[in-house]
């Protein structure tokens, strides 16, 4: 029904934004929410409606092609839109693509949802069907932020993680190195939550 949202960026939490298009604030899903930033120009979000039992929810993508790989990820049996979205939260995409196209089970299976199963599924399903995207999708570009104070910054990207799906264990593991990560530099949530990605993925 949507294909993209043109408008203001209202509120960030660590799971969603607020956008509001034409007076109405719409609630939108998104796999980094601290890439946008509040009241700054219009932004144009790339959208995918999902309805469920549960309802109906708005996914947001800061490209077409990231849209279009999150659809492709949709297609895998076994991939629901949260799995699909904690995927896309790696910065890496073109890497993703890569060791989809190598059969690289094991570095899918770093992902909060995908067992060991299911990333043969995702390797067999799109292996070479990922040709159109591969180099237009270089991975999510950050905007400009303010620097947040460093407590606050981390606080955000270890709630970021946890809505991403990521357990207490695997978040406490990496918070030493994430708050080591933060000292002595300028770094913002979004890079904080970039590094964690970085830091669970390896």
């Amino acid at each position: 029904m949507y294909e993209y949202f043109l408008g203001q960026i209202t509120d960030v939490t660590p799971s969603f934004v607020v956008i509001e298009v034409a007076g109405i604030g719409y609630k939108v899903l998104t796999a980094n929410p601290y890439r946008y930033e509040v009241g700054a120009d219009a932004v144009k979000m790339f959208i995918h409606q999902a309805v469920s039992d549960n309802g109906m929810s708005l996914f947001g993508f800061y490209d077409a092609d990231e849209k279009a790989l999150f659809e492709k990820l949709l297609n895998v049996s076994g991939i629901g839109p949260k799995s699909a979205l904690a995927i896309l939260a790696n910065n890496d995409h073109a890497g993703l693509i890569q060791a989809i196209n190598q059969g690289n089970a094991t570095y899918l299976t770093s992902f909060p949802g995908v067992g060991k199963k299911t990333a043969q599924q995702i390797v067999l399903d799109l292996k070479d069907k990922l040709t159109d995207l591969n180099g237009a999708v270089a991975g999510q570009t950050a905007l400009e932020m303010p620097t947040d104070p460093a407590e606050g910054a981390l606080a955000d990207a270890l709630a970021a993680l946890e809505a991403l799906g990521y357990s207490a264990r695997e978040i406490k593991k990496i918070t030493k190195q994430l708050e080591a990560f933060s000292q002595g530099q300028s770094v913002d949530t979004n890079g904080l939550l970039s590094e964690g990605l970085r830091l669970l993925t390896k």
